[in-house]
């Protein structure tokens, strides 16, 4: 196995991205730190013991690298590739109990929806 690889292969090989393109693009938007440091070329090596931080979606992961891998492989294999120090998600609102459901109101005598108005009643009842 190699001692380095680049940053966005890495990625890629993790199953963090679904292409190479794409985690390049992803670094080099400089939304990637390496050792809490930015980096901004995908050609930045990383080897063994190195920490990614970087936001996915919502969530902020922060991926501890424990193997270098020569090939993309299986996602179950892809898994062995990292350690994950990422804090638990926090709570959705639709989690909590205590944030009540939003009601839908119309004013008495506002007469019957409209199909917009049906639909947006519908989502909000989720149906």
């Amino acid at each position: 196995m190699a001692e380095s690889i680049r940053i966005d292969k890495w990625l890629w090989h993790a199953r963090f991205f679904k292409t190479r393109t794409i985690a390049q693009s992803f670094v080099q938007a400089g939304k990637v730190r390496l050792n809490s440091v930015r980096v901004e070329k995908p050609g930045h090596a990383v080897k063994r013991g190195d920490v990614l931080t970087f936001a996915k979606g919502r969530n902020v992961k922060i991926i501890e690298i424990d193997a270098i891998a020569t090939r993309r492989g299986p996602a179950s294999e892809a898994q062995t590739l990292y350690k994950d120090l990422s804090p638990p998600p926090a709570p959705t609102s639709s989690d909590d109990p205590d944030v009540p459901i939003p009601v839908a109101r119309r004013e008495q005598g506002a007469g019957r929806p409209t199909k917009r108005e049906r639909r947006d009643l519908d989502r909000l009842r989720g149906e």
